[in-house]
């Protein structure tokens, strides 16, 4: 079985690549379902139901969140209606959960999404929540788990597959935009670091540069927008599980919107 993870889609460059190469990447790798990042999808803050609707379409199966999971109040009841998810060590009162179960051709494959604690808003011990979620979901019936860490410190993402490296398939980290080079599989888990984002490359973590800059050298701060025209990029990772769910072959796949793709295979730790 193959599942492609994606990192935070970043306005409407990272979903017009999502439209643009997902349905021909599903099919010329084979793959069998499709979780990505949506929490800056909408303006780079947040979803919109109209947003939410177009990325299904394309090929996504299941969607995570983060930080700015409830920043367009309208993703409320999409929590109940689409398969969303927001980080699940959120309060129990915040709308939505951060795990469950999905059949992918008669396979049940389990997604958790989780958030860590540095410089984020405050939640619950996002450890301590993956532990008894993994063990949940396997309760549930799920054979192939993956795991979003939304984080900021590469440590808390690293600390993750430490904790849960040969219990679930696949651990990736999102947040940051930026990715990293650390592609691996560890005792059947495959991890990334962080996927990076899927939109614009050519300025501040797919944000027009002149607010960041304007915030670096003066201080005053303002509101972030994504350019409305950029060079693109679509970032995923694909892993590959055998019938036990362990992580047996990882590639990360970008692909560039002036024709280049580049893939690079995980290492295997030993």
């Amino acid at each position: 079985m193959k599942i492609a993870m994606i990192g935070d889609i970043v306005g409407r460059p990272g979903r017009s690549m999502i439209k643009q190469h997902l349905p021909r990447l599903r099919q010329e790798y084979g793959i069998d379902f499709v979780v990505a990042n949506y929490e800056n999808a909408s303006h780079g803050f947040g979803l919109t139901a109209k947003n939410a609707e177009e990325l299904f379409k394309a090929g996504i199966d299941v969607m995570t969140g983060g930080n700015h999971s409830l920043d367009k109040k309208e993703v409320m009841p999409l929590f109940e209606s689409m398969p969303l998810l927001r980080p699940h060590n959120y309060p129990e009162a915040m709308p939505g959960k951060g795990m469950g179960v999905y059949d992918a051709g008669g396979v049940k494959v389990g997604v958790l999404n989780v958030m860590g604690h540095y410089s984020m808003p405050m939640i619950d011990n996002p450890f301590i929540c993956a532990q008894h979620s993994v063990e949940a979901l396997k309760r549930e019936g799920a054979t192939h788990i993956v795991v979003d860490m939304h984080a900021e410190a590469t440590s808390e993402k690293r600390a993750l597959l430490m904790l849960l490296k040969g219990q679930v398939g696949a651990i990736v980290g999102t947040h940051t935009h930026v990715a990293t080079d650390d592609l691996q599989i560890d005792e059947g888990t495959g991890y990334v670091t962080d996927l990076g984002l899927s939109g614009c490359r050519d300025n501040v973590i797919g944000m027009d540069a002149k607010i960041p800059l304007q915030r670096f050298l003066t201080g005053i701060p303002g509101h972030f927008d994504v350019p409305a025209k950029c060079k693109k990029i679509l970032q995923l990772a694909l892993f590959e599980f055998n019938e036990k769910g362990h992580c047996v072959g990882a590639k990360k796949i970008k692909i560039f919107d002036d024709g280049r793709e580049a893939v690079t295979e995980g290492w295997h730790e030993h």
